[in-house]
C-alpha cells in the first residue's frame, strides 16, 4: 500500500492572528517598495489570501492598510530608543541607534516610504504617526539626559539631533548603505556630543545637564 503524503494541519486564526499576518506581509513589501508600488492583490499573495479577506479587515483599503503597517512600523521605531538608564549615556546612545539603523537597514525602500510618504498615501495621519516617532525619540533620549523638565533650548537640540538622525539615515540609503553602519552609529553619537555642548555654551540647565549624564563618558565628552 502506497503511504500517503502527511496532511498538513489546518488552523484557523484568530481576528488578531490574521490582522497580524496581514500587516506583516504588507510592512515585508513596504520594505522594499514604495508605498505607490504595492496593491491589495500584492498584499493578498505575500499573506496567501484572498483580496476579499484583505478587505475584510481593512474594508478602507490600502489607505487605512498602509496606516497601520505605519502605525506597527512606527512602534516599532519608538521601542530602538528605549534604552535601559544604566552604564555611560554614550554608550546608551550607541546601542539605540543600533536598533534604529538596523530597522533602517532591514526595511530599505520601506524606510523611505514610512519616513517621505507617497502621492496616494500620505495623509494629516500619517504625517502624525512619523511625528509621533520622532518625539517619542527625543523624550527618550531627553530621560537619557535625566531631564525632567527641560527647558526650550534642550528640548530644541534634542529634536533637532532626531532630525539629523532621520536625515542621515535617509542619506545613508542613498548613498548605497556607505560609510559602514558602524561608522555612522559612532559619527552620529558624536553629533549628538557636539551639538549638545553648543547648547550647553549657552543654556546653563543644557550646561548643568551635560556635565551629569557625560561624567562618565570621559575623554568623548571632554572633547567635545
Amino acid at each position: 500500500m502506497t503511504p500517503q503524503a502527511p496532511v498538513r494541519a489546518y488552523r484557523r486564526l484568530s481576528v488578531e492572528e490574521r490582522r497580524a499576518q496581514l500587516l506583516e506581509a504588507a510592512l515585508g513589501l513596504f520594505a522594499h517598495r514604495a508605498p505607490d508600488e504595492v496593491s491589495l492583490d500584492d498584499v493578498a499573495e505575500a499573506a496567501g489570501v484572498s483580496r476579499p479577506l484583505v478587505y475584510r479587515y481593512f474594508p478602507g483599503g490600502k489607505q487605512q492598510l498602509y496606516e497601520a503597517a505605519l502605525r506597527t512600523a512606527a512602534d516599532a521605531l519608538r521601542e530602538c530608543f528605549d534604552e535601559p538608564r544604566q552604564g555611560p549615556l554614550l554608550a546608551r546612545l550607541g546601542r539605540a541607534l543600533d536598533r534604529y539603523l538596523a530597522f533602517v537597514d532591514e526595511h530599505d525602500a520601506g524606510f523611505s516610504a514610512l519616513l517621505q510618504g507617497g502621492s496616494v498615501v500620505e495623509t494629516s495621519r500619517t504625517g502624525a504617526i512619523v511625528d509621533g516617532v520622532r518625539r517619542a525619540a527625543a523624550d527618550h533620549v531627553l530621560r537619557h539626559l535625566g531631564a525632567a523638565e527641560p527647558g526650550p533650548r534642550l528640548r530644541m537640540t534634542v529634536r533637532v539631533w532626531i532630525t539629523a538622525v532621520e536625515a542621515a539615515s535617509l542619506i545613508w540609503l542613498d548613498e548605497g548603505k556607505e560609510p559602514d553602519v558602524g561608522e555612522l552609529r559612532d559619527w552620529l553619537v558624536e553629533q549628538f556630543v557636539a551639538v549638545i555642548t553648543v547648547t550647553a555654551g549657552r543654556d546653563p540647565q543644557t550646561a548643568a545637564v551635560v556635565a551629569d549624564a557625560l561624567a562618565a563618558d570621559g575623554p568623548l565628552a571632554a572633547d567635545g
